[in-house]
């Protein structure tokens, strides 16, 4: 009788499998949550600042975002100046502990032209930050996700 020694190949593929779904879960639960939060708000204000943008070359006429102030009555976070009221846009964060702050600017200028001037706006939210910019033709999007 022949004596039987080490693992078979199925009994190490299954070794395998449970390691690596157990390595992806892992992965998933350590994920940064400010970081995932702060990703989907720059996505999301990506699309509506593309969103405004192609609102005003519609219809010419000029359209800016503005972050508001902190004690806006209203309570909003940002605005969309010069859009038409049949064209209502979100006014705040996702998550009521972002902040942000336009670079160089008082206001992102979005249109009726089609090309604009360079422009950037900081989003932060705890440690983590995200630039959106432009140079001017391209879409807003993200340029660099940072811990200081």
């Amino acid at each position: 009788m022949r004596v039987q020694r080490g693992f078979t190949l199925i009994e190490l593929m299954v070794v395998v499998a449970l390691v690596a779904i157990s390595a992806g879960a892992i992965a998933i639960a350590l994920r940064d949550s400010a970081a995932d939060r702060l990703e989907r708000e720059g996505a999301r204000l990506a699309a509506l600042l593309e969103s405004a943008r192609a609102e005003a070359r519609a219809t010419g006429v000029p359209v800016r975002f503005e972050l508001a102030a902190a004690d806006d009555p209203a309570g909003a976070h940002f605005r969309f100046v010069g859009l038409p009221r049949a064209t209502p846009l979100p006014s705040r964060w996702l998550d009521a502990d972002v902040g942000a702050q336009i670079v160089g600017a008082r206001a992102l200028v979005l249109g009726p032209e089609p090309l604009l001037p360079p422009q950037a706006i900081v989003l932060r939210l705890g440690e983590q930050r995200l630039t959106l910019a432009t140079d001017g033709l391209a879409p807003f999007g993200p340029s660099a996700l940072s811990t200081p």
